[in-house]
């Protein structure tokens, strides 16, 4: 047999996405050459690795067991290039962290100085909905989750970052029952406490919207379609420029924390470990830098 890396590369990411498609699309590559590659990948073994029914790709058993040794060869050559990097006196490895959707707008800022000063460190940052963000974690997928609510099903140690004020929105300065309050998905930490701020209020039977996305929920009140309470960390350029106005309302903003979390007793990689020494001693520094603007908004209130 003569596959090369890149075969075994581009079936994994075929098996991963179900799809010569959307395999091409991340790999970034053309179709026409991720099916070329499949194809030499599949004419070293005799046994088929795929089926195509109809539209869809089905692997095989045979398929998924090679798939899990490709997994395994890709894994101990990423090895062999951290190893290779560990001589030379660098720190190397894996970073995983998932980021509940707004976090977005606050991690980066976390990272940055880290990723600079360490170039041996691959990031795997996935920016998702806070249900996913916890499966990730239970499955212990990752290293470190950021959260604005602690789970209650698993135990965990944290680093508290910052504080999360959440404030009602729209875009008029004036509140009207006339139109609807936008939620998050059921599951959302910003739906849990935007829902009980509204039913101690006894508001909670106005006509309501459903929307996937903190930014989705944005762009619907700079519409006009209705009211939300959203994270003020993720409405400052909208507030600067007037798409967005705060409606003072007695018991607003809502506070909550954003925290990094990991598996109480997991045992940290050498990478993990010096993330989370290097967030400890930094932290403050990039609070004051990035977020002065934040601090000071709030300490109005």
């Amino acid at each position: 047999m003569n596959y090369t890396i890149n075969q075994l590369k581009i079936f994994l990411k075929v098996v991963e996405m179900s799809s010569v498609t959307k395999a091409s699309e991340v790999l970034f590559m053309t179709q026409p050459a991720v099916s070329i590659q499949l194809k030499n990948f599949q004419n070293q073994f005799d046994i088929p690795l795929i089926e195509l029914i109809g539209r869809r790709i089905y692997v095989t058993d045979f398929g998924q067991e090679i798939a899990s040794i490709a997994e395994r060869v890709i894994s101990e050559l990423d090895e062999v290039t951290f190893k290779t990097k560990q001589y030379q006196g660098l720190l190397t490895g894996r970073l995983k962290i998932s980021a509940a959707s707004t976090g977005k707008y606050l991690i980066p800022f976390f990272l940055s100085e880290f990723l600079e000063s360490n170039k041996g460190v691959d990031l795997l940052l996935d920016v998702t909905n806070k249900t996913q963000v916890i499966k990730s974690l239970k499955n212990n997928e990752i290293d470190f989750a950021l959260v604005s609510v602690l789970p209650d099903d698993v135990m965990v140690d944290e680093e508290i970052l910052i504080d999360n004020h959440l404030y009602l929105v729209g875009n008029q300065q004036q509140f009207s029952k006339n139109k609807p309050l936008i939620y998050r998905e059921n599951g959302s930490a910003t739906r849990v406490e935007m829902e009980r701020f509204f039913q101690e209020k006894v508001e909670n039977e106005r006509k309501k919207m459903e929307l996937t996305s903190n930014e989705a929920v944005k762009q619907a009140v700079i519409a006009g379609l209705g009211f939300s309470i959203l994270p003020l960390i993720g409405i400052k350029n909208e507030l600067l420029n007037g798409e967005l106005h705060i409606i003072h309302r007695k018991g607003l903003p809502l506070k909550t924390e954003w925290r990094l979390i990991w598996l109480k007793d997991k045992k940290l990689s050498p990478v993990a470990k010096a993330y989370l020494d290097f967030l400890k001693g930094n932290k403050t520094k990039i609070l004051e830098n990035n977020f002065d603007w934040y601090k000071s908004f709030n300490s109005k209130e």
